[in-house]
This record gives structure tokens, C-alpha cells and sequence, in this order.
């Protein structure tokens, strides 16, 4: 990026970053009026007016192609060397970071010099993130709160005090993303998710994931994984395409519960999962449109929606998710806003991926309007993230959900 160009993107963040609400507390919706306003008058009077552009969209707009493509990707190398992990960032311009348990030094001092280190630019943060579940998934050795087989009996007041006490943990070191909610449901003894869920029935995990959202409010972001659910679908994802045939009537009833408790509590991501419904749709979630649609359009979530670790997909060893590039062309196009690849990923992994969204745009296999939208779900978390400068993180999707 030329001087001139970031200088340019620079003015557009901060200027963005300005003007969104410095209050915490999520706004109500206004009431409505018995008479229009004007902005009401002038749409109904012109079909071609439309609504301001929020600041995430004014940000977005300025940036190019590549910029944008680089935005929606959250990458990954394997070290502890801030000055390589700054230089990673910096090279590649990604929206977000995963750490995991190769990122992870001794001690908090430490790690809060890594996470420093990845954010290249505070006025536009990246979305920096850790699967900081507890007990089985836990990468801060110093989070010694209950983990979610120990929940899963508890009222919701534990729960929620549990999930508050780790998400500051998380926060503390430097870390606003948390993909530590399992909104999934399993009552199998035998089956791998079962010590990571919060509810062996769909009603108590639906109870559970909304007090763990509550209790993550204002210090991390929440993510809800791994959506369509896990606990309806056998096998490791990490291994393999576990798949179930589930009818969509009989997983809204069940497995559905859990997420739409998430997604109304506010929880800011929605993660898809490596998981078939068949009854759905023969892909997996994290490339299905159909279940896209179903997240935003039933579910009413409007945050950031983002894949589990791509790599998994060639971890399966089926030969149609043997290209990392495509994996993550037909993600983004299926409608997820963000991309993530860890397994099987190199230094170039990202910059490739970066690569293959840049010509599937340009040759029109993605539409362009489908990057920008997801580029304006990221950056609306990351400007939220400026806004709040170390301070309480505002809810960017209370209120939004409509179910």
C-alpha cells in the first residue's frame, strides 16, 4: 500500500472511529412516530434514496480490492517472536489474528507484548482472537475457572460469572475476540463435543449460552460455535465431514435453540462449522449458502460470520477441499464475512487466500458487493474496537437480532 493510499484509509478509520457512540450501552431503536420524519418523507417520495452510510461503510469504501480481501482474513503463524508476528500483520494487512497454543508464552506480560505487537495500527485494530473455552480448549494456562463439563449442571448465575471472569482474562492479555462459546448440544458421553458443550439438552445449553454471552458482554466479542451444531452431527471435524440427516424442522426445534439464545443475548460472531446437514444441504455449513441464509434470515443475526479453521476442510482428505484457496473462494461466497486457516497454514497461506478472493472478484465468481459486505461486518467490530481504546466493548448486534 503506497503512503498516500494507507494515509488516505487512515483518515477514513479515524474519522469513522469519531463519530460512532462512545457509550457502551447498546442503543434502543427509536419509537416509532405517528407522523414521518423527514428522511422517512424523502425516502417514500424518491425510490433511489437511501439510508446514510455508516461509518464501517465509509471505511470500507475507500479501501481497494486487495484491501478489502485481505480485511475479511484472519490468519495464523506459528511463534512467539512479536517482531515476526508484527512484520506478519504488517506484510499482509489481515483483518484478525488467531492465537493458538504455539502463540502462547509463560506468562500475561508476555502475551500482552504479542497481541500489542499484531496490531499494526491501534486506529484500526485487528480482530485479534483465541479459543479460550476453559478446561479441554484452554490456551492461557492461568484460567483455572470452571470449564464447561463443570457447568453443565449449574444455574445460569454460575454460568454467567464463570464466562465474565474468563472473558476479562482474555481481554486483560490483549485478546478482543473469544471463539469460547460452544452453543453446540450433545447428551453422548462418547461423543468429543460432550465435555465442551454447556447443555446436554437443547433447552438448558439454550439457557447456558445466552448467561455465557452475558457474562463475555463488554469485554470480548462473542463467538457461538460451531453452527449448524456439532452434537447432531457424528464424527470430528477436524478429521473429517461429520454429517447428519436431520430434517431442518426437527433442528429447529433442537439444536437450533442454543444459537438463537446466543445470537438474542448479542453475541457479536456466529462460527460455521465443517458440519453436513444433508436434509440442508449435501456441503457443509461453512460453505453452504442455505445455511447462511438460515443464520441471517431466521435467526436474525447480523454480526460477523466466520468459518472454523478452513484447514480443516483439507484435513479431511476428500479431494474437493484439497485447495486452500478455493476452500476459502467458496466460503466467502456462501456468505461468510470472515475466513480462518491455522491447520496446514504457512507464512504465504493468507496472502494467497488474499490472492484467489482478489481474482474471483475481478472475474466476477464473487460478486464485488459480496466482499464489501463482508469487509463492513469486520470493520464494524474493529472500529468498535478503536472506539472503545482498552475500555467496556459496545454490543454491535443487541437489538439487531429479530428472533
Amino acid at each position: 500500500m503506497t503512503s498516500a493510499r494507507r494515509t488516505t484509509l487512515l483518515a477514513a478509520a479515524v474519522a469513522a472511529a469519531a463519530i460512532m457512540c462512545a457509550s457502551c450501552t447498546p442503543v434502543s431503536p427509536p419509537e416509532p412516530s405517528s407522523s414521518p420524519t423527514p428522511s422517512a418523507t424523502a425516502s417514500a417520495a424518491s425510490p433511489e434514496a437511501t439510508a446514510a452510510p455508516t461509518a464501517a461503510e465509509d471505511a470500507v469504501a475507500v479501501m481497494s480490492i486487495r484491501e478489502r480481501a485481505a480485511s475479511v482474513v484472519m490468519g495464523h503463524i506459528p511463534t512467539t517472536d512479536p517482531a515476526a508476528l508484527h512484520a506478519y500483520m504488517e506484510s499482509g494487512g489481515l483483518g484478525g489474528f488467531l492465537l493458538m497454543g504455539a502463540n502462547i508464552p509463560g506468562g500475561e506480560a508476555a502475551l500482552q507484548q504479542i497481541t500489542a505487537a499484531l496490531t499494526v495500527d491501534p486506529a484500526l485494530p485487528p480482530l485479534i482472537a483465541i479459543d479460550q473455552e476453559g478446561g479441554d480448549v484452554s490456551r492461557l494456562p492461568w484460567d483455572d475457572l470452571p470449564a464447561p463439563y463443570e457447568l453443565q449442571q449449574s444455574d445460569d448465575t454460575t454460568v454467567e460469572a464463570a464466562y465474565a471472569g474468563r472473558a476479562a482474562l482474555v481481554r486483560q492479555a490483549g485478546i478482543p475476540v473469544n471463539f469460547g462459546i460452544v452453543a453446540d448440544v450433545s447428551g453422548d458421553p462418547g461423543s468429543f463435543i460432550h465435555r465442551r458443550v454447556l447443555g446436554n439438552t437443547p433447552d438448558v445449553a439454550a439457557a447456558h449460552v445466552a448467561a455465557a454471552v452475558r457474562g463475555e458482554q463488554g469485554s470480548v466479542f462473542s463467538t457461538l460455535k460451531h453452527f449448524p451444531g456439532h452434537g447432531a452431527a457424528a464424527g470430528d471435524s477436524h478429521s473429517s465431514i461429520p454429517s447428519t440427516g436431520m430434517p431442518l424442522d426437527q433442528w429447529r426445534a433442537a439444536d437450533a435453540l442454543p444459537f438463537r439464545a446466543g445470537i438474542d443475548a448479542g453475541a457479536e460472531l456466529l462460527m460455521f462449522g465443517h458440519l453436513a446437514y444433508t436434509a440442508v444441504d449435501a456441503a457443509p455449513a461453512s460453505i453452504s449458502p442455505e445455511w447462511h441464509r438460515i443464520a441471517r434470515e431466521e435467526l436474525g443475526f447480523d454480526g460477523v460470520t466466520i468459518t472454523d479453521d478452513l484447514g480443516m476442510l483439507q484435513s479431511s482428505g476428500l479431494a474437493q477441499y484439497a485447495d486452500p484457496v478455493a476452500n476459502a473462494v467458496s466460503a466467502l461466497a456462501a456468505g461468510n464475512d470472515m475466513l480462518l486457516t491455522v491447520v496446514s497454514s504457512t507464512p504465504d497461506t493468507a496472502p494467497r487466500i488474499v490472492d484467489g478472493i482478489v481474482g474471483a472478484v475481478e472475474s466476477g465468481a464473487v460478486p464485488a458487493e459480496r466482499l464489501e459486505d463482508a469487509a463492513t461486518h469486520v470493520m464494524e467490530l474493529r472500529l468498535a474496537l478503536a472506539q472503545a481504546a482498552g475500555g467496556e466493548l459496545p454490543c454491535t448486534t443487541c437489538g439487531g437480532a429479530d428472533g
